[in-house]
């Protein structure tokens, strides 16, 4: 939209020559210097939408429909044209398809060629890190590999590949992460076999499973099974209740109706079996029901148990104690399994899942291992210390689990119990207040660190490839340029409630305004073109077609 500037600064030349200024042809300029009058709108609107003002505030309108509806939001290119449609606003600027696709692949350009740029500058003054990666592989039908450092939930990798196996993954997270000061300690993961080859001899890494994919495996083990098993002993229970009910009302009728000689039909003894039969069906109903009950609750346990951290107390879990509490969760659920007597396929799923506790033991002691080496590394006095270890710590991770709980009580208790631990440190006599405010902030950032670096969940991961989901099936496919955009979106526009980027959260430093970045570079599209009048359709042809 650059011809009332080309006009301002050509004023005493003539149609030709501006023309040839404009590289467009002389019949089009002609129309671009009649078109205003000939704009089907209040002259008011048409004076402020062919000023300066009005073209600039219709660049960044256009621009920002683009950026919300397709890149934010899940829409298409055409209702973007219809948005523009409907508000008007085609009488000044084009909103066929092609000028605004033009203007979306601009924009997807320009967001990709940001995050090239804006990640190697923001990384010169990066600190060096060791972190944690959420890793997954999602497909549509193509093979996307994803990796989210998930305390800022930056997204590291997010790219097509040919396959998942472990040397694509190595050599697309050394892509990715290229020149940054990060080294990869920890991948949380499923179990797939390309990605702990990667974790495990690529990156030299401990490897955290999932806990999701371990309780998902005894889910499927057992509560289809139990569940089948209820739905028979209540649909047994139902007929026994029928069939003592049919007896019943057999008696009945055969008492108020004439009958001749001869023994009655013994109905009590009939009674008698039927209700006996119902009591069996009911045994056999509470029975299958304590046993989903006591399913769900032995893999609730292994949930409950996969901590550092007692959630009732604070107090720490060593890996033993772990250890011993998934033990009793996997005992009571094989005791089930034997009650119920289950079928093969589900003891193998059961064995399956059981088979991950070794990892998860391990990641339990890499925890412990970890946070000591970091808070050793501060040589603090004995009693700071122990403070940091028996308060700071457990007080950040229970508040980190509030966050991720399900229900308001059950956050409610876990931030209660965060703030006890917090009380009892800053007593007056304690060796809390006799740190400076900036050891107390170091100590604070270095427990922080400690608390987050235990992950047992991709859920970062697995929401983000639901995201991606969702747009393959409104798109059907996702181009490599496509995914990139929406990838630096993420990373340098989306913002937590703090108002803080993943990117500023992962660099430690505030990105550029993305909008403002790109708003610089992607033109308008041109004005909207002349109508031309349909040409008539001839009377003796439409008479020979009808």
């Amino acid at each position: 939209m650059e011809f009332e500037q080309t006009l301002q600064d050509h004023a005493s030349a003539s149609q030709r020559q501006l023309a040839e200024q404009l590289e467009v042809p002389r019949s089009t300029l002609q129309h671009w210097l009649t078109r205003q009058d000939a704009i089907d709108a209040s002259p008011a609107v048409v004076a402020f939408f062919e000023s300066p003002d009005g073209v600039a505030f219709l660049h960044r309108l256009v621009l920002a429909a683009h950026f919300v509806m397709t890149l934010l939001g899940p829409c298409g290119i055409r209702l973007v044209c219809v948005l523009l449609e409907l508000t008007g606003l085609h009488r000044f600027v084009a909103a066929s398809y092609g000028p605004q696709q033009h203007v979306a692949v601009a924009l997807e350009e320009a967001v990709v060629a940001f995050g090239q740029e804006e990640g190697p500058r923001l990384a010169e003054g990066m600190a060096p890190q060791k972190i944690t990666v959420c890793q997954d592989e999602t497909f549509h039908p193509e093979t996307c590999l994803v990796a989210i450092e998930p305390v800022a939930n930056f997204i590291l990798l997010e790219q097509y590949t040919a396959n998942r196996k472990a040397e694509t993954w190595t050599s697309a997270m050394r892509d990715a992460i290229g020149e940054m000061p990060l080294e990869v300690i920890q991948s949380t993961s499923d179990e797939g076999r390309g990605i702990l080859h990667h974790v495990k001899d690529a990156l030299g890494a401990h490897h955290s499973p999932d806990v999701f994919h371990v309780q998902h495996e005894l889910v499927k083990g057992t509560s289809v099974a139990l569940a089948s098993q209820t739905r028979r002993a209540e649909q047994a229970l139902e007929q026994a209740a029928k069939e003592e009910s049919a007896q019943r009302a057999q008696q009945e009728a055969y008492r108020h109706r004439p009958h001749g000689p001869g023994r009655p039909p013994a109905f009590d003894t009939r009674i008698r079996q039927a209700q006996a039969q119902v009591g069996e069906a009911r045994k056999r109903l509470e029975a299958a029901q304590a046993h989903q009950e006591r399913a769900s609750k032995a893999v609730h346990g292994i949930s409950e148990a996969y901590h550092p951290y007692d959630l009732e107390t604070g107090a720490a879990r060593s890996a033993e104690e772990v250890s011993a509490l998934l033990d009793a969760s996997f005992a009571a659920l094989g005791d089930v399994t034997a009650e119920a007597a289950l079928p093969e396929r589900c003891l193998r799923r059961t064995q399956k899942a059981k088979r991950v506790v070794v990892e998860m033991v391990a990641t339990i002691a890499f925890f412990w291992l970890t946070v000591r080496a970091k808070v050793e590394a501060l040589a603090l006095a004995p009693a700071v210390e122990q403070a940091v270890y028996a308060h700071v710590i457990p007080a950040i991770y229970l508040e980190l689990v509030a966050k991720k709980a399900k229900r308001a009580e059950q956050r409610h208790t876990l931030r209660k119990r965060a703030e006890t631990l917090r009380t009892t440190l800053g007593a007056r006599d304690g060796p809390w207040c006799s740190l400076s405010q900036e050891e107390c902030a170091l100590i604070a950032q270095v427990a922080a660190t400690c608390a987050q670096l235990f992950q047992r969940s991709s859920s970062c991961v697995e929401g983000r490839n639901g995201q991606l989901a969702l747009r393959h099936h409104s798109l059907h496919r996702i181009s490599n340029r496509k995914l990139a955009a929406l990838t630096t979106v993420h990373n340098y526009w989306v913002k937590r409630h703090d108002e803080t980027t993943a990117a500023e959260r992962f660099f430690g430093a505030k990105p550029r305004d993305l909008f403002a970045w790109v708003l610089n570079r992607v033109n308008l599209p041109g004005r909207p073109a002349q109508k031309r009048s349909q040409p008539k359709t001839s009377t003796s042809l439409f008479q020979a077609v009808v």
